[in-house]
């Protein structure tokens, strides 16, 4: 695995940028103390691969900077990208000793790893950790279901729209700010990984980019910086109603 491993200028779980979102956002300081012992950082340059499909995998970790791709290879040889790894996600399963699919860093990444024996055992004995990742669990089996919808029954400008609100989500959350009014958000994604994730042409996605910008759903500048002037429009436009569920 090509990979650094990060000991000098790691931040303080304290400054952590994660903190109040990742699995160790219940955490005591005694907690935290005890997490440091088994934690370490590791880089990676976008476009390399964190774990393959299959390979034994010896940590957990929260990713604390970037985003990665997961990714899964059909026996035919082709590629479906199922979901996406954003700051505070967890990757790796305690209790699985294989990775369930390929994980590829998007943009320049960094994680917070844990020695997967030790905190197998620090889950057991540390109920706040347990907790925590129980609900991001939940969380994600939501983000799955929310994912069936987007790429099963909406349509081309409705799966951007969505696309954009859940990342716009993310990343006003980890602001520690509301997703409401107007903001910025850079967009980690190209827009032929956007294509692939959705199941979409890259024409498709350029032309409906294009479109929401015209009817001043969003601004542009550049490719990945993104302004919302409201982000109701947004959502008015990703096809759910206001309980998240689909329009009929």
């Amino acid at each position: 695995m090509s990979h650094h491993d990060l000991k000098l200028g790691a931040p303080d779980c304290g400054d952590c940028p994660i903190r109040h979102r990742a699995v160790c956002a219940r955490c005591e300081s005694d907690e935290l103390k005890r997490l440091e012992e088994i934690k370490y950082y590791r880089s990676f340059q976008a476009g390399q691969t964190v774990i393959w499909s299959g390979d034994r995998m010896d940590f957990v970790a929260s990713v604390v900077t970037g985003i990665a791709t997961l990714t899964q290879t059909m026996e035919d040889g082709r590629r479906q990208m199922v979901g996406l790894l954003l700051p505070s996600d967890f990757v790796g399963r305690p209790g699985r000793s294989a990775a369930a699919y390929d994980v590829t860093a998007t943009t320049d990444l960094v994680m917070c790893c844990f020695r997967k024996k030790p905190f197998e055992e620090l889950m057991s004995t540390t109920p706040h950790i347990a907790q925590r990742l129980l609900e991001m669990t939940l969380d994600e089996l939501d983000a799955a279901r929310e994912w069936m919808l987007l790429l099963g029954r909406k349509t081309a400008r409705e799966k951007i729209a969505s696309l954009l609100a859940i990342i716009a989500r993310r990343d006003t959350s980890l602001k520690l700010k509301s997703a409401k009014g107007a903001f910025t958000f850079d967009l980690p994604l190209t827009r032929e990984e956007m294509a692939d994730y959705l199941g979409l042409t890259l024409e498709t996605v350029s032309r409906q980019m294009s479109a929401l910008k015209r009817d001043g759903v969003i601004g542009l500048e550049g490719k990945r910086h993104i302004n919302v002037p409201n982000f109701d429009r947004l959502m008015e436009e990703t096809g759910d109603d206001s309980d998240g569920g689909m329009l009929g």
